[in-house]
């Protein structure tokens, strides 16, 4: 895949992110790296690995999952927000 102003711009209105000009260049190519380096690992012989294969016998150890609210956190996490109702971050619906 190769990553151009067209995917670029794209890759903007479907994020909402505004990249300025002087940057889309870079981020091209920054892009482009990201993408060719996911490519190479398309090149990998993977015939008779387990699919389920991890580098440790061990899970992941689990800890308690307790709700915890900061009304401070929210407001300045909302303040970025374009809109915002009820706490809750507001976007246009987007369906491709």
């Amino acid at each position: 895949m190769q990553v151009d102003d067209e995917l670029l711009s794209r890759l903007e209105k479907l994020s909402f992110l505004k990249i300025s000009e002087d940057k889309r260049k870079e981020i091209i190519r920054e892009l482009s790296e990201i993408v060719g380096f996911v490519d190479n690992l398309g090149e990998l012989d993977t015939k008779g690995i387990d699919a389920t294969f991890a580098m440790s016998d061990t899970a992941t150890p689990l800890r308690e999952d307790t709700p915890n609210c900061n009304p401070k956190i929210h407001k300045e996490i909302l303040k970025h927000a374009l809109k915002s109702a009820d706490d809750f971050f507001v976007v246009p619906k987007i369906i491709e």
